[in-house]
């Protein structure tokens, strides 16, 4: 009864959701030719973008409307309001398990995909933005939940590893379904990649870029919608499965050993010249 009361108070929250939802929805799907491709804009996008400028750290002076209290509790929210999607992936991977025992090894192999943030950021955590220790919680995984909890277990979300892992969390939380549903639509329509690997490449352990990105691909391909929900679906449950362990027994201690081998030294000279 106090938490329905405490959510009866968050009133304006729930109604700038309702308006936000309502004028996303009235301005539907915007397609934006772009040379051999095109992007869509779904109402999604259109609504993370009016929410985050609604941030009270965004812009101050919606800050008499929403608040810090309604920016706490609507965090914890986001995972309440995916779940009838995710619901959604489980009917439809039922009636094509056929089409994802077909396809499994590809689903197997694409987790190799969990260690690709070693090899193209980690060069530049070090050696182009100079990042200490935060490089290790940075780049050693994609940063979504189950890595979070991996480097709060080992460091802390305290350490410099947790202030890495954070950061990356709340930046891909900000712009990452953004990014994942102009992706999918520019790669869709060039017709370059099949649509399947596409669908598999939608599930990397984010239930909101999961939406984004298998809701452009079913505007460019909607005969193939039923497939692209199915093999988006256990595509990111097996990410949540084999990421977890690839994160804890692989990339972070390669990580760890690359950063010893080379920051780790430009440290300690640091070290040495600020004692000296």
């Amino acid at each position: 009864m106090n938490a329905l009361r405490g959510q009866m108070g968050l009133w304006k929250l729930h109604l700038a959701v309702i308006i936000i939802g309502a004028i996303a929805e009235l301005i539907g799907i915007r397609k934006i030719p772009l040379g051999i491709g095109a992007i869509l804009l779904l109402p999604l996008l259109y609504a993370f973008i009016m929410a985050a400028l609604m941030n009270p750290n965004v812009m101050p002076k919606f800050g008499k409307f929403i608040g810090e209290k309604e920016v706490k509790a609507a965090s914890p929210l986001i995972v309440i309001a995916i779940m009838p999607f995710i619901a959604k992936f489980g009917t439809t991977i039922g009636p094509a398990i056929e089409t994802i025992i077909e396809a499994g090894p590809a689903l197997l192999l694409q987790e190799l995909g969990n260690l690709g943030t070693i090899v193209l950021a980690f060069p530049l955590a070090v050696w182009g933005l100079k990042m200490g220790r935060e490089a290790i919680g940075a780049t050693f995984s994609i940063a979504r939940e189950p890595n979070l909890a991996i480097i709060a277990d080992r460091y802390t979300l305290k350490s410099p590893e947790g202030a890495g892992v954070m950061g990356v969390y709340v930046i891909g939380t900000l712009f990452g379904t953004f990014i994942f549903a102009i992706l999918a639509s520019l790669f869709a329509s060039i017709d370059v990649f099949d649509p399947r690997a596409l669908a598999m490449a939608c599930g990397i352990g984010s239930g909101s870029m999961m939406a984004a990105c298998t809701g452009a691909l079913t505007e460019v391909v909607p005969g193939m919608k039923d497939e692209i929900l199915a093999l988006a679906g256990a595509s990111n449950l097996l990410t949540y499965a084999t990421g977890l362990y690839a994160g804890l027994f692989i990339a972070l201690p390669i990580v760890e050993k690359l950063y010893n081998a080379t920051a780790g030294k430009r440290d300690l000279a640091a070290a040495d010249n600020k004692g000296a």
